[in-house]
């Protein structure tokens, strides 16, 4: 069965502005939209934004958040439990993947937060951009990453994956299948700073990444789109279209 389908709101952080967050979340369920992947709560508490969540039919997928620390993992935790969400997802920036040692130390960093939530019931998901699919003498970083800390999950971005038409994001997500049951889709050309397109418009394949995933594994398919050369409300519906519309993923009604 294809995964659910859900939107990361940090691509419609524009339309959410100023109280409107909640018109947002109405289309979303409208357009048929299982989940939200969270970026904030626009000042609601993680239990009432859940509560807004479904009260329109839908959940919380998963959620971006700061890098867990010893300071703040009881709060990570609290937050994720309130959310109704076992997927906390973070990441870093270029520098944290940028040499062996800059990996190994990035590793450390993660491995105790991967085992604290673990116990909670929660998994720790990164999410990458193209500096994780950068080789190191032949390496990807997270080769490298999943040899010292191994219980780290993902959330393959397969744009950034391609690390602008370096690697194949299909053959990036075979590759970390095992460890991926997050998937975010966006489209474009792969030209950098370019910005993206709705999914099925671009350069992307997606059949063939949808099928590079682990069924057993994968729960989420999550659209993402940073930026938008059309109308971005209008590009997570088509989005939607398309993905659920190929039989890519699983929506709450058909493609309309």
């Amino acid at each position: 069965m294809a995964p659910r389908i859900s939107v990361q709101l940090y691509s419609l952080r524009e339309e959410t502005k100023d109280g409107h967050h909640a018109a947002v979340i109405a289309r979303l369920a409208a357009t048929g939209y299982a989940g939200v992947e969270g970026a904030g709560f626009y000042g609601l508490t993680p239990r009432d934004f859940r509560t807004l969540v479904e009260d329109h039919g839908m959940v919380v997928s998963s959620n971006h958040c700061g890098m867990p620390t010893a300071a703040t993992l009881q709060e990570c935790i609290d937050t994720h439990q309130a959310l109704g969400t076992r997927f906390a997802v973070t990441g870093f920036w270029i520098p944290e993947f940028a040499s062996v040692d800059a990996v190994t130390a990035t590793a450390d960093r993660l491995a105790p937060m991967v085992e604290a939530l673990a116990k909670a019931g929660i998994t720790l998901c990164l999410h990458n951009h193209w500096g994780e699919f950068t080789r190191i003498d032949g390496r990807l970083p997270y080769d490298l990453l999943l040899e010292r800390c191994p219980g780290i999950r993902f959330e393959i971005d397969t744009y950034w994956a391609c690390n602008f038409g370096a690697e194949s994001p299909a053959r990036m997500v075979e590759r970390y299948r095992a460890q991926s049951p997050l998937l975010h889709l966006k489209d474009g050309s792969f030209v950098k700073d370019q910005p993206m397109v709705a999914c099925g418009q671009g350069s992307q394949d997606f059949p063939a990444i949808l099928a590079a995933a682990d069924p057993a594994q994968l729960e989420w398919a999550v659209v993402e789109l940073d930026a938008c050369v059309t109308d971005m409300a209008q590009a997570v519906d088509d989005s939607y279209r398309y993905l659920v519309g190929k039989g890519l993923a699983t929506g709450r009604r058909p493609a309309r």
